[in-house]
Formats: C-alpha cells, sequence, structure tokens
C-alpha cells in the first residue's frame, strides 16, 4: 500500500512545488527585465534634456551650439565605455547628432528601427517581450527629444541583455534549489506520514495473518496511527477476543462431549459382549453391532484427538526431517509386510522448524491412509526434499485415487469418498493432520498420481515462523 500512496503524494506534492515555483520564476525574469527597461528609460531621458539644447543639423536654420554637442558627446561616450551600451542620438533625417561608439548608426531595419520609428511619433519604446536566459541577447530602449512641443531627435540606446540573463538564470538557480529543498522536506514529510498512518495497517495485516494461521492469541497493539485506524484496532481485537471464545466453546463442547459419551459406550460394548456370550456363535446381528460400537468408539478418540489438536500450542524446534521421517517410515513397514505392500523411503537429511511429536502424528496419518488404500503388490514412496524456504515430505500411493472434485474435499471432517465407506476409519485422519501441521505453519497438500494413486505432500517451514 506504502508503495502505492506514496507516489500519489509524490506527484500531488511535485504540481504543488511546479505551480508555485514557475510563477515565481517567471515573475523574477519580469522584474529583472523591468528594472533594466526603467534604468534604460532614465538614461534616454537625461540625455534626451542634454539634446534638447543642441542645434540642429548643419542644414538648419539654427546655429550650432558647440559646446552642448560636445558634453552630450561625451557623456554618451562614457556611458558606453562604462556600460558597453550602444547609444545614440539622431536627428529626424537620420543624421547624428551624437553616438558611442563613433561607428554605430541607425540600420534599415530591425528593433533598433522599430524603436525609433516609434520615437518620432512622441511615444517612448513599448514594453518589449520578455527576454529569457536562452534567448535575445540585445535590448533596445528609445526615447523622443522634444522641443517646442515638436520631437527634433530620437534617443536610441541598444543594451547586451547577457548580465540580466545572467541575474535572472542565477535567480532560478535559487528557486530551483529551494523548490528541490522544499521537495526533499515534503519527501520526509510523506514518508513520516505514510509510515504513521500505514503502521497499524501493517500491524493489522500480520496480525490478522498470524490468527489465519492458527494463533489465535495474537492481538493489535493499540498504539499510534489515526484515530479511525486506532478504533478499528481495538474493534479488531474485541472481534477475535470474541471469535476465540466461541471456537474455545466449540472446543471444549467436541473435547467434552467425546470423553464423556466414552464411559457409556464402553459399558455399552461390555454388555454387548455379555450379550454375545448367550446368542449362538456366529450370529451376524451381535458381530454388525459389535463393529459398529468399535466405530463409534474409534470416532470419539479422533474426535478427541482433533479437539485436542485445534487447541495445543506448537512447540517448534529445529528438527531432523529426515531421520523423523525415516523412524516412522521403519515403524509402519512390519504392517506394510503384512498387506504385502513395499513402503519405500527416500530420507535424506535436512533441517526445518517442527514440532516433532505433531509431525509424527502427521505423517502417522497420512502413512496408515496409503497403506490402507494401496492394494498388496504395489508400493508406497515417502520422499524427503528440501528447498531454501521449505521441507516436503512427499507420500505417494499406488490406491484407486480421487476425482477432481474430490480432492478438493479430502482433509474435510468426516469426509470419506463414496468408493471408500467400506474400509474402516472415521473420516477424521486427515483434518487431524492439517490441524497438527497449521499450529506450527505446516500444511498438507493433495493431488493425483499418474497412472493412479493419491500423492500428499507435507511442508513444513524452514525459518522459524513469525521470525
Amino acid at each position: 500500500m506504502r508503495t502505492r500512496l506514496l507516489p500519489l503524494l509524490i506527484v500531488l506534492m511535485a504540481a504543488i512545488l511546479l505551480a508555485l515555483g514557475v510563477p515565481l520564476a517567471t515573475s523574477l525574469a519580469a522584474a529583472q527585465q523591468q528594472k533594466v527597461i526603467v534604468d534604460r528609460i532614465d538614461d534616454t531621458a537625461r540625455f534626451a534634456s542634454l539634446a534638447q539644447f543642441v542645434a540642429d543639423c548643419p542644414d538648419g536654420s539654427r546655429s550650432p551650439t558647440e559646446q552642448r554637442g560636445e558634453t552630450l558627446r561625451e557623456e554618451l561616450g562614457t556611458y558606453h565605455e562604462l556600460y558597453e551600451i550602444n547609444v545614440g542620438v539622431f536627428y529626424r533625417g537620420e543624421c547624428v547628432m551624437a553616438n558611442a561608439p563613433l561607428n554605430w548608426y541607425l540600420p534599415e531595419k530591425g528593433e533598433v528601427r522599430d524603436a525609433f520609428n516609434e520615437a518620432l511619433q512622441s511615444r517612448r519604446s513599448h514594453d518589449p517581450e520578455q527576454v529569457w536566459p536562452w534567448q535575445r541577447d540585445r535590448l533596445v530602449v528609445a526615447s523622443p527629444v522634444i522641443r517646442d512641443g515638436d520631437v527634433v531627435a530620437v534617443v536610441v540606446t541598444d543594451s547586451p541583455t547577457g548580465p540580466m540573463r545572467s541575474r535572472i538564470l542565477r535567480g532560478w538557480l535559487v528557486i530551483g534549489a529551494g523548490e528541490i529543498a522544499a521537495m526533499l522536506l515534503a519527501l520526509g514529510a510523506a514518508l513520516r506520514l505514510t509510515g504513521w498512518v500505514l503502521r497499524p495497517v501493517r500491524i493489522l495485516d500480520a496480525t490478522t495473518h498470524d490468527i489465519a494461521t492458527g494463533r489465535l492469541k495474537s492481538r493489535v497493539a493499540v498504539a499510534g496511527g489515526p484515530p479511525e485506524l486506532r478504533r478499528l484496532a481495538r474493534s479488531f481485537n474485541e472481534m477475535a477476543d470474541n471469535v476465540e471464545d466461541v471456537l474455545e466453546q466449540q472446543r471444549a463442547f467436541v473435547a467434552d462431549a467425546s470423553h464423556q459419551l466414552r464411559n457409556p459406550l464402553s459399558a455399552l460394548l461390555l454388555r454387548i459382549e455379555l450379550l454375545a456370550l448367550e446368542l449362538p456363535e456366529g450370529n451376524e446381528e451381535i458381530a454388525s453391532v459389535r463393529t459398529e460400537g468399535k466405530r463409534l468408539a474409534q470416532v470419539l478418540d479422533d474426535l478427541l484427538d482433533l479437539a485436542l489438536a485445534e487447541h495445543a500450542e506448537a512447540h517448534l524446534r529445529l528438527t531432523d526431517i529426515g531421520e523423523l521421517t525415516a523412524e516412522r517410515v521403519a515403524s509402519w513397514s512390519p504392517m506394510a509386510d503384512d498387506k504385502g505392500v513395499r513402503l519405500v523411503g527416500t530420507c535424506p537429511a535436512t533441517t526445518a522448524w517442527a514440532d516433532p511429536v505433531a509431525l509424527s502424528s502427521a505423517l502417522d496419518a497420512v502413512i496408515d491412509n496409503a497403506l490402507k488404500f494401496t492394494p498388496g503388490g504395489e508400493s508406497v514412496e515417502v520422499t524427503v526434499a528440501s528447498n531454501g524456504e521449505v521441507s516436503t515430505i512427499v507420500v505417494t500411493d499406488r490406491g484407486p485415487g480421487l476425482s477432481d472434485e474430490e480432492l478438493t474435499r479430502v482433509g474435510d471432517r468426516f469426509w470419506r469418498s463414496a468408493g471408500h465407506q467400506n474400509i474402516r476409519g472415521s473420516g477424521l485422519g486427515l483434518s487431524i493432520s492439517r490441524a497438527l501441521l497449521s499450529a506450527g505453519g505446516g500444511s498438507i497438500a493433495y493431488a493425483h498420481h499418474e497412472p493412479h494413486g493419491l500423492t500428499v505432500t507435507v511442508a513444513v517451514p524452514r525459518t522459524m515462523p513469525g521470525s
């Protein structure tokens, strides 16, 4: 969830910073240009005030005032030397009153010519287009020289924009650095925020997984996070407590019922045996009653075992799965020999975390089931293997197997295949195995074996569950 929430926050914060940064950068560039334009307007206005008292062109009707013209030329020259700005005062007829440098004249066309023509109409230059750091290396400003209400000349400045563009670029770098710093700060805040919000969710998810895998005592620590999630954690704990109480009551009922029924059933079986002494030898009815009584006693024993298996906590330790499996194969070999079934074990040494008693009981149920359904002359194979995550014990028989639909139900309580109803059993053995394995983080799975038979895979973790 964090990997989905964090990019969303980052994109949102980046959009906000861009929405603030772009106008700020544009405003900075406009302010820098406006400052330069105002300076140039002030300069041209000063030069225009000096040029008002300089005579017209030599072919005009007025006498030249050489001293004032010389002062104007000196001012323009000094100005050009200090700022490297081309400046000139041009009469309406385009002849030069003064210029600096001396070889700078009005061009035939271009921005300087347009500014000159606009100033002849008694208007200062309008604001030029915005200068960006990557474009336009000149900035032109023109002001009219007015004498007696008429425009007699025009002052034109042609400024290099390099210093202004450098200042804009430096300002942008400062803004960019600020944006990056703000983004990093926002990223740190987003990490803390998502961690604060999602930490209760992660704890809730882990606790849910623990309860789903049989660790019913797990609870959510109600601390930190938004109020809604803290309230959810408290509600979850209450629900888990209620579920545990219900399951405990159910287990207690099954255990108590099976235990309480054992004594009356034992007494009933004893009376049946006494009654059998009064009947002729080989009476079919009494034999049937004996069989049903023993089957009921086996069901009660299995129910008690199942209740204990679901209630008991696993005592996990690092166990040699190969050695344990070899012991169980050796224990079941005499029964396999009596039935004429070959029980073959391939049990290399491998370790995993398991409750040895629970795993032994589960293997007994699986191997017993395999021998029960495998006809004489066939074989049952038990193979131990492992990878980086789990160790597996695969039990393969050559029995009739199960259909696809039956595979989905195998392991359910009291379920037995319709074709196996005449074989002894209560239908609880594999359910007990699953309960014993689940308590320790293990699992049991069923699959077809070709050409016929069933493959049962018992898996136990190689790392400590919950670590």
